[in-house]
């Protein structure tokens, strides 16, 4: 009896640290995936970049800090291209390969996930924009396909909207682009962001703000 009372307070005590270990990563990711829409510099990425690694290292069984980790490496690339259209390979590369080093980690971690393909297009886009002249057979392939699988994945992924409309906004129009397009693309990413759910307060759902921006673009 004395034996089984002592594994049964062992097996307690274990439960509740468990919890308590939880929350505390819980908390620790409310924290940094509430600033996500209000990022705006390369400075701020990267802090949340290097955050979300802490965590990912932290919690090797959680997919989600290593996904916002590459997320947010992405963005920092994107921030440092502002704009321009080829010509700063050399800044952006090594934040793709971060990028790309991070959700490897987290897609060892969860199979057949929309968010996943989000973020490889998104790598791929901003390999192509270092060097589209030379870089988009490559690269502007691989973010389409990326695209799609996502799509396939999860159609009601308000993300594959916006990037698909981010896509239309900034292509020529003798390449396929669209302004007109565009706007409705982002128009219905904001409704499926309108009646999307998380499966929780840490996972994806991101894009609202920037959805809301490209079709005040295009209006």
């Amino acid at each position: 009896m004395k034996k089984i009372c002592i594994l049964f307070s062992l097996f307690v005590s274990f439960h509740f640290a468990g919890i308590a270990q939880n929350e505390k990563y819980i908390k620790a990711m409310e924290d940094k995936v509430s600033q996500i829409e209000q990022a705006r510099t390369v400075e701020k990425w990267q802090e949340l970049s290097n955050s979300f690694e802490r965590i990912g290292e932290a919690e090797k069984e959680q997919w989600l800090p290593f996904y916002y980790a590459a997320l947010s490496r992405v963005m920092m690339g994107t921030m440092m291209a502002n704009g321009q259209q080829g010509g700063f390979a050399d800044k952006t590369d090594p934040e793709a390969d971060k990028a790309e080093q991070l959700l490897a980690k987290a897609s060892a971690l969860t199979t057949e996930n929309s968010e996943i393909w989000c973020i490889k297009k998104m790598i791929a886009t901003l390999r192509m924009m270092a060097d589209p002249m030379t870089r988009y057979q490559t690269y502007g392939m691989a973010a389409s396909e990326a695209l799609q699988k996502a799509k396939q994945l999860d159609p009601q992924n308000p993300r594959t909207y916006l990037l698909e409309g981010q896509d239309k906004f900034y292509t020529p129009e003798q390449f396929g682009g669209s302004k007109t397009e565009a706007k409705i693309l982002f128009e219905e990413s904001i409704k499926k962001q309108e009646s999307f759910k998380p499966v929780s307060s840490i996972h994806p759902s991101w894009g609202m703000g920037q959805a809301k921006y490209f079709y005040s673009l295009c209006k």
